[in-house]
């Protein structure tokens, strides 16, 4: 029979029953025909639990007979009919260490030192080695040396694809085979747009994988040609697309757009792992994105019996970081306390303190677990643990007794002791900025006509730092700021750039919205001056004016 009648009549059999049948009625073919047959049985009969009827076809005698004539006839075999045989049989979990394996393998070996093999060849038999023996088969290496010579110009996506894979693989310093890469990446860069959702989610993970940071065009076209591909992803492939997007800190709001759309059409049949990895994007990226919250609020709620320990802090954290609360607030965070009831010895400290931490930023007091949380047993399980008590986590279990000791005071369990306590927090995301405190400082000057009339980022005994501080007498009069004495009240100035801001957005981020919160409760008037009211202003008058306006919102007029 002709091959192309042969290949076109294959391909609309859809059973190795079908398949075996057609082969009987034959009375001669290639082998490239029969690698064929054979990789047609392959796709057929196997998912990702492996082969659905080992019995039908290992058994069957016309797969026999194929078999039989691979593993005696190996040397006459062609290139394409050779590696196309080996890799369908990997595919279908023949025992390698079977003779007609070995022969195959050991076929492959002496065409490839001989120098025998094309481009195509050489990416069937590297992805049958990858399968076989992984990392540590020696072969690969030859394999990728003999691909060094090849003209990449010519290779099609799918061997372009196999190469990263290989290089993925085998690369064991920084800089091996880098002048490959770079040739590679260059020329990928030509061919983006023919790339399947497979295929861009293969080279992009085997970009962060080569730690292939300087090839940053091709990141960005691939992660811009990712977009269209959102809907089309698997769970795994999406993983590895985010996988990037947060290895490069690249942001691209086309594709968080898009996310937007597929995430609430698909969360009920999202894998939970590739949901936490889109939140943990957002939660990088500051991205608040009400509809994906508002959507995994709703899968929490519906499946978090099912979520490792792990999963259930992936998908709450944000929450808290970004200081959002979806319409579904009252019944995610009852549900959240059910798993924790329930699963609460099953959390690693370290886990269970970020997330228990993230909760108070969203005014969620998780006041049935703190006694856990400030008993020794448990401090010695986080100082036991990396990072131990370090300065992050003893930031977060003195804000969380901060926080009960002034938003819950109903609360009587156990208390932090001071050796835990920091003198200050750590505030990573909220640093000021500086450009913009420089603004504000010279427009208090200008308002209040002397520097002594406020000071800037003091050290409060409250844990905080108070960008800028003004001291009023009992009349209403401004105090010098070194004045201690006849203080009636104190003045916060929060200088907020947009760091402290979720991005593209005016809602503050978590940590700096609690700042907030605890130094009104502390006796601070706070007055919040944020970086979109102020930075339109032009001159120091009409920054004085403003801060006039937003301080002494009561006096009349401004003497400036």
């Amino acid at each position: 029979m002709d091959e192309q009648l042969f290949f076109r009549k294959l391909n609309g059999l859809c059973t190795s029953k079908e398949i075996f049948d057609f082969l009987s009625s034959l009375e001669i073919m290639s082998d490239t025909m029969a690698s064929g047959a054979l990789q047609r049985i392959s796709e057929v009969e196997v998912d990702d639990n492996g082969l659905k009827n080992p019995g039908g076809v290992l058994e069957n005698e016309v797969f026999r007979a194929l078999c039989f004539q691979f593993e005696f006839e190996s040397s006459k075999l062609s290139n394409t009919g050779l590696l196309n045989a080996l890799q369908a049989l990997v595919k279908l979990r023949i025992d390698p260490q079977s003779t007609l394996m070995a022969n195959l393998l050991s076929e492959g070996e002496q065409r490839l030192a001989k120098g025998q093999l094309t481009l195509t060849n050489l990416c069937a038999f590297g992805e049958s080695l990858l399968q076989l023996e992984g990392p540590s088969s020696v072969t690969l290496e030859q394999i990728v040396n003999h691909i060094q010579k090849k003209d990449i110009e010519k290779w099609s996506p799918r061997e372009m694809v196999m190469v990263y894979k290989m290089l993925q693989v085998t690369v064991r310093e920084r800089e091996q085979y880098q002048d490959l890469l770079n040739r590679m990446n260059s020329v990928t860069l030509t061919i983006v747009s023919q790339l399947s959702p497979k295929f861009t989610s293969i080279i992009l993970n085997s970009l962060v994988a080569l730690h292939q940071t300087q090839a940053f065009p091709l990141v960005t076209a691939l992660c811009k040609h990712s977009v269209k591909h959102i809907p089309y992803f698997t769970g795994d492939e999406l993983l590895n697309v985010l996988e990037a997007f947060l290895y490069f800190e690249h942001r691209e709001q086309i594709f968080t757009e898009a996310l937007e759309t597929y995430v609430p059409k698909s969360i009920f049949t999202m894998h939970p792992q590739t949901v936490s990895k889109v939140m943990q994007y957002c939660c990088r990226k500051t991205i608040l994105s009400k509809p994906i919250f508002d959507a995994v609020a709703e899968g929490f709620i519906s499946s978090a019996d099912r979520f490792t320990t792990d999963q259930i802090a992936e998908y709450i954290i944000p929450f808290g970081t970004l200081n959002y609360l979806p319409p579904s607030a009252s019944s995610l965070f009852r549900k959240l306390e059910t798993v924790l009831h329930t699963r609460f010895s099953q959390f690693q400290p370290h886990t269970l303190l970020n997330l228990l931490h993230s909760c108070v930023l969203i005014q969620r007091y998780p006041v049935n677990f703190l006694p856990k949380i400030f008993s020794p047993y448990f401090l010695q399980q986080l100082q036991a643990q990396p990072p131990g008590l370090d300065r992050i986590v003893t930031c977060q279990l003195t804000q969380l007794f901060l926080t009960v000791t002034l938003e819950c005071p109903f609360y009587e369990g156990p208390k932090l002791l001071p050796k835990y306590q920091v003198k200050a927090f750590l505030m990573p995301h909220s640093s000021l900025d500086v450009h913009l405190l420089k603004r504000v400082k010279t427009g208090l000057l200008y308002l209040l006509k002397k520097r002594i009339y406020f000071a800037s980022e003091v050290s409060t005994p409250y844990f905080y730092t108070v960008d800028i501080e003004i001291k009023l007498d009992e009349e209403g009069f401004v105090l010098p700021a070194t004045q201690c004495e006849e203080v009636h009240r104190r003045i916060a100035l929060c200088v907020d750039g947009q760091n402290r801001f979720c991005v593209n957005s005016h809602n503050l981020l978590g940590e700096e919205a609690i700042k907030q919160r605890h130094l009104q409760l502390l006796g601070y008037e706070v007055v919040q001056i944020p970086f979109f009211e102020i930075e339109s202003l032009q001159n120091c008058r009409k920054m004085a004016e403003y801060l006039h306006k937003k301080i002494f919102p009561h006096t009349y007029g401004c003497s400036c």
